[in-house]
């Protein structure tokens, strides 16, 4: 161990331990920028680059103060050491270095997505930065935007932590830095637009952006609109990630459940009717569910054309990943779309047939812990002549904003359900929210079936836990089935190329792309590198999956009504037809439907 002194305070720490955690776990903050850690998740940007958090270190091993500030994020502490984190000499270079930052940034604070949660607008603001010295040329760059995504660059402080997550968290490489000097930006290769990079639209390059370089498309004003349309019934869903983050953005604990909450104020907002997710994640446990024991039969009795492990499908950042990079394995995944498209295709089907409107006329809204959803839904095999079967998708942050807007709060409304048929779910549905949740789910439902018992035991901890890579292996009453799970998608790479070379076999494979599946995605409430918010998200999940009178996407009487009804039985030719996707070679180039 090392003792050293931070701010005339004794503290002990680990060999290798930086002078930044030291002072952390000693609860001495030390403003950063470039910086950003999500512990759990092994995940750490310490550049070093923007010297926000540099310090005066007084005493070095030798005894003899360092001539230099040094920064406190990639500094290693050192017995003996002495260090200053606030000293009038720290202060002046950190108001420096941000007053170089302010004078090539642009002044739109009030019109950026990001003010009020900006880092840089609260750095500048603890600093009692009121004007700015230094004058001169501002870099200028063009807009790109995607259906998910907007970059402006101009906004971009070089921090490179969203180049750091796309190559080392989600090893996609889209981002890298580009150009020297005045002109340097973070950009795809060649300067070109996100969707013609190998951005698969994951957007946790938004997630951990300090400033406003990088942000969602905002579809909150054509929501608004079509609310507004007499002509228009407009449908909204509620992904099951986003009861146990919503509250964040309204000052409640993280892992706050607010589902009824939720149901009540999208009334409010003036949705015509308030549907769940949860209702087609119960339904692709039908239909992936019945896809994988088919699989499976097919293969035990010999039968060489069947490809395993099965893969989930139902987060698009992942479904968009392995068209880029595994081209050569587009029939392992099941074709089951994702429960967002499931909703979409029997809202517009079933339910606008039950209820007398034109498909023309009924307009789905989601909301969505995630941004590869907006991208999702504009893909044109999720339509039909044209008219998609999911028109606009909200994130949490959109949604959140979108209250406060009507002067709303989750606290103060009292919780209502949700509308039947298509808002009735089960505790197996609540955890696709979560990684392992979806493999969980289906393996429930997948056991009954395969073996004609019933479960003794609901809960299958052994798929549970925030590891990057887990297996297990689940008795089906004598038959061992191996279970694959990554969440991130270098974890997810990692697994699959152990799959292609041979390394490993498994049954089903369920990948996430976003830390923590989607409770961490990146249409959450910014957890600004706070792991501790996104385990209390789990932990709250797994308690909104207990309280459920139904934990089986099988025993859902809508779901089971569905089937006697309309789509007869799980991957049939109805379902198949409505229900079932394809994917496409995309290592060469990226469609993207307009």
């Amino acid at each position: 161990m090392i003792k050293l002194t931070i701010d005339n305070k004794q503290v002990e720490v680990a060999e290798g331990t930086t002078i930044l955690k030291a002072a952390r776990q000693a609860g001495i903050h030390i403003p950063t920028l470039c910086y950003f850690e999500l512990a759990g998740m092994n995940f750490e940007n310490k550049p070093g680059g923007c010297r926000v958090c540099v310090v005066e270190v007084v005493k070095d091993f030798n005894g003899r103060p360092r001539r230099n500030l040094a920064p406190a994020c990639a500094t290693d502490c050192v017995d003996g050491m002495e260090v200053l984190t606030h000293s009038q000499r720290v202060i002046n270079a950190r108001r420096t270095v941000v007053e170089l930052i302010l004078s090539d940034h642009p002044t739109d604070c009030l019109t950026c997505a990001k003010s009020g949660q900006c880092e840089l607008q609260k750095l500048a603001q603890n600093l009692g930065i009121r004007e700015i010295p230094y004058k001169g040329e501002q870099s200028t760059y063009r807009v790109d935007m995607s259906p998910s995504i907007i970059r402006d660059v101009d906004k971009c402080i070089m921090c490179r932590r969203c180049e750091n997550v796309c190559n080392n968290i989600q090893s996609v490489g889209a981002l890298s830095a580009v150009n020297r000097g005045f002109q340097a930006v973070v950009a795809p290769a060649f300067e070109q637009d996100m969707v013609d990079s190998p951005c698969v639209m994951c957007g946790q390059c938004v997630q951990v952006c300090p400033v406003g370089a990088l942000s969602e498309v905002d579809d909150t004003r054509n929501v608004m609109m079509a609310i507004n349309d007499p002509k228009k019934t407009v449908v909204v869903q509620t992904a099951p990630a986003v009861r146990v983050a919503i509250g964040e953005e309204f000052g409640m604990e993280p892992g706050t459940i607010v589902t009824g909450q939720l149901a009540s104020v999208l009334r409010q907002l003036g949705f015509d009717y308030v549907f769940d997710t949860d209702f087609a994640a119960d339904l692709t446990i039908m239909e992936e569910g019945t896809e994988l024991l088919q699989r499976i039969d097919r293969y035990t009795k010999g039968d060489t054309s069947v490809r395993l492990p099965i893969l989930t499908s139902c987060c698009p950042g992942w479904v968009n990943f392995f068209e880029h990079n595994f081209p050569d394995m587009l029939d392992v995944p099941s074709t089951a779309k994702s429960p967002q498209q499931m909703f979409g295709a029997i809202a517009k089907s079933y339910w606008a047939e039950k209820m007398g409107i034109n498909r023309e006329d009924l307009v789905v809204v989601s909301i969505m812990p995630c941004l590869a959803k907006k991208y999702e839904c504009k893909r044109d095999e999720f339509k039909v002549g044209g008219n998609p079967d999911v028109d606009y998708v909200l994130s949490t942050r959109e949604l959140a904003r979108l209250i406060k807007q009507f002067n709303l709060d989750l606290k103060e409304v009292e919780p209502q359900d949700y509308d039947d048929p298509l808002g009735e779910s089960t505790g197996a549905a609540v955890i696709f929210g979560v990684t392992g949740g979806v493999i969980e789910a289906a393996t429930r439902t997948a056991y009954e079936v395969f073996t004609g018992k019933k479960l003794e035991k609901i809960d299958f901890t052994e798929l549970r836990g925030l590891e990057g890579i887990r297996d297990a292996w689940v008795d089906f009453n004598g038959t061992p089935i191996h279970i694959g799970i990554a969440h991130g998608l270098k974890n997810a790479r990692t697994l699959l190329e152990r799959v292609r070379e041979g390394k490993e076999q498994f049954h089903a494979i369920e990948v996430m792309a976003c830390p923590g599946g989607c409770i961490g995605g990146a249409g959450q409430p910014y957890h600004h590198g706070n792991s501790a918010i996104i385990k209390k998200r789990f932990d709250a999940t797994y308690e909104e999956d207990r309280n459920k009178p139904i934990r089986k996407s099988h025993e859902n009487p809508s779901i089971i009504k569905l089937y006697q009804e309309f789509l007869g039985e799980p991957c049939g030719h109805k379902s198949h037809e409505l229900l079932h996707t394809h994917y496409f070679d995309k290592s060469d180039h990226v469609e993207i439907g307009e």
